[in-house]
């Protein structure tokens, strides 16, 4: 059997590969979102905040989410380039860990992104103005028809402060269940892109 799925998963030597492995098995048995993952940021004073994200790349570049870059999380960001990422499958009894800087997707990356949601998503992009106060529902759709109405059955175009974020783990963690919550976790650290992934078992 491989050893990515049972057994000593801690003695897996690439984390990428593994993660992989483990994202596949999520999306059979996950029943809504096996790409949703915790986002964790800071705000000017330190205080950390946490949202639930859509993961939409993963490579070995690193693990890519959009949003718009004026909202509370793409404001954090650009103040302080770091991140953390929060991967729970329920279902399998399991949980990835992420950590390290965060850069931003090449407009190109963005583009092509944007190109293929849902046309409503795309209108709805414009008309969220993210983490900023709303007077009402009705404000929203009043912005959402007005945009609707702007761009016809024409070409949606992305919004400049749309912006996709890549993640580069300079840190992953597997956690897997096991009885007792005598858990197996293993932790996997680099220094840069460049450097060889270490390795270590961790107490439960």
């Amino acid at each position: 059997m491989n050893e990515l799925t049972s057994g000593d998963f801690t003695q897996a030597g690439e984390p990428l590969a593994l993660f992989e492995q483990w994202f596949a098995e999520a999306g059979k048995s996950e029943p809504n979102d096996p790409n949703a993952m915790s986002l964790a940021t800071v705000d000017a004073d330190g205080l950390p905040d946490v949202r639930m994200v859509l993961l939409k790349g993963a490579d070995e570049r690193g693990f890519v989410f959009y949003t718009n870059e004026e909202s509370a999380k793409g404001r954090e960001i650009a103040a302080s380039p770091k991140a953390a990422l929060l991967f729970h499958w329920k279902s399998l009894r399991r949980q990835v860990r992420l950590r390290g800087p965060v850069v931003l997707v090449s407009d190109e990356e963005a583009d092509a992104y944007f190109k293929s949601r849902p046309r409503d998503s795309r209108i709805g992009a414009w008309a969220s103005q993210q983490s900023r106060p709303l007077e009402s529902r009705f404000a929203l759709e009043k912005q959402i028809a007005y945009y609707a109405a702007k761009f016809g059955v024409g070409e949606v175009p992305r919004p400049p402060y749309w912006r996709g974020f890549r993640l580069f783990p300079l840190a992953i963690e597997f956690w897997r269940d096991r009885p007792f919550r005598l858990h197996d976790r293993a932790l996997f650290t680099r220094e840069a892109a460049s450097a060889v992934w270490r390795r270590q078992r961790l107490y439960p």
